[in-house]
């Protein structure tokens, strides 16, 4: 390449800069300053071959040293200085005069409440603490079934079904010779002696047992108080609801032959239901348990229900890549039905963390970055790692350091004056 060519193309890069900053920015090898030292030293260094990295400030681009350590004026973490170069060099200088007309803005680092409204969905489901299954506790067939439909609702004490049973006949038929021998003791007795006493307090023994026995095979006291009072047996019996609810599942029909083992009907209580919240990636960094909860019927302003979020599962769903949280929610009136849609709001606790306005970062294929305000109109790009976002907001997690100053409008603008400059000041060094 001839130096006559070099020496056009530096030139037309020279007034390329001015057109695109409307006349308002210049560099920084135009007008030295403590940034453009720094620079010049770095680029000797670099030109020199040395072997040794070096490490800057970057609030104090003076301050440039062979080792890793911390700024003598701010203290902020040294980087090194190859990184701060690859990403824009000394930078630009920008006038104040300048700087007003452009209207650029400065942002500090600052510790910050972070906090947002994560806004998804949500489904009604069964609280499964509440299911009941109903199983008869002896072997027999079912005469008649009282509940013949899933959905049914059911009341506790209701009568659900009535079973004859051969084994429960026959436990009846001894019950019933247990009482008979009790009251022809009681016709003997003129007066307790000490064995007939022993007697009656064994029988008295045997007949509690026995109704424990009938009671855990689900007959009812009036039952056992007909049995007792007429001394014959009930052939079929009725078996009553244990809770409320509403019936899911019916496994036999009348006429089935049925034995503990078998699901006869099962039972769920809606006035509490579970609602299964839905969380997406971006989402999960921000929720955390006992959140605020609000859930809302879609299309609807009437029915509004708050509760704490609990977590009810601890892995991601392989299918959606979501994650699967719950709300517990008390529905006494039957306005929230298992299965249907809610909408949900999840009011985030804030998170304290140093930050940035959203519109500070710039999002660039090498990563996120800022321009950096290093005083007297000078700014760098300069790489950042950022976090979690809410609306106005964004988390710095690593490259900058708390009171660093950052350009919040304007910064692609500068970015490429910057990447002009730098560029400039390179074809300069190759004269």
């Amino acid at each position: 390449m001839t130096s006559s060519f070099v020496r056009t193309l530096y030139y037309g890069v020279l007034l390329v800069v001015p057109v695109c900053m409307v006349g308002v920015v210049y560099f920084s090898g135009q007008h030295p300053s403590e940034s453009a030292r720094a620079a010049d030293r770095l680029e000797r260094l670099n030109g020199a071959g040395a072997a040794k990295k070096l490490w800057i400030c970057p609030m104090h681009p003076q301050i440039l040293q062979e080792h890793p350590g911390s700024c003598p004026i701010c203290g902020m973490d040294l980087v090194e200085a190859d990184g701060a170069h690859e990403h824009g060099g000394a930078g630009v200088q920008v006038d104040t005069a300048s700087l007003q007309r452009m209207g650029v803005r400065l942002a500090s680092v600052e510790h910050q409440g972070l906090s947002r409204k994560l806004q998804t969905y949500g489904n009604v489901a069964i609280d499964e603490t509440s299911m009941v299954n109903v199983s008869p506790k002896i072997e027999g067939w079912i005469r008649k079934l009282h509940v013949t439909a899933v959905g049914q609702p059911v009341r506790a004490g209701q009568i659900l079904y009535e079973i004859y049973s051969p084994e429960l006949v026959q436990r009846q038929r001894e019950y019933i010779e247990l009482l008979q021998r009790r009251d022809q003791l009681l016709q003997r007795m003129t007066e307790l002696s000490g064995q007939n006493a022993q007697v009656a307090a064994s029988l008295a023994r045997e007949r509690i047992r026995a109704r424990e026995k009938f009671t855990y095979a689900d007959i009812s006291e009036d039952i056992l108080d007909k049995i007792e009072k007429t001394h014959r047996t009930v052939d079929v019996v009725t078996v009553r609801a244990p809770h409320s609810g509403f019936v899911t599942q019916i496994g036999a029909r009348e006429g089935s032959y049925v034995t503990p083992v078998t699901n006869l009907l099962s039972l769920a209580d809606t006035a509490k239901v579970w609602i299964d919240i839905v969380l997406y990636p971006d989402q999960l960094a921000w929720v955390k348990e006992g959140d605020e909860v609000t859930v809302k019927l879609p299309h609807s302003d009437e029915l509004e229900v708050k509760g704490p979020l609990k977590f009810a599962s601890p892995t991601v769903d392989n299918a959606t890549r979501t994650v699967r949280a719950r709300l517990v929610v008390n529905n006494a009136h039957q306005r929230l039905r298992p299965g249907s849609f809610v909408d949900v709001i999840i009011t985030t606790r804030p998170h304290k963390a140093l930050a940035l306005p959203r519109s500070a970062v710039m999002r660039t294929g090498k990563g996120n970055m800022v321009m950096l305000a290093r005083g007297n109109g000078h700014f760098i790009p300069f790489p950042v790692e950022t976090g979690i976002e809410s609306s106005d907001l964004i988390e710095i997690t690593d490259g900058l350091q708390e009171g660093a100053q950052v350009a919040v409008n304007c910064q692609f603008l500068l970015d490429a004056a910057a990447s002009l400059s730098d560029a400039a000041q390179r074809m300069q060094g190759n004269r």
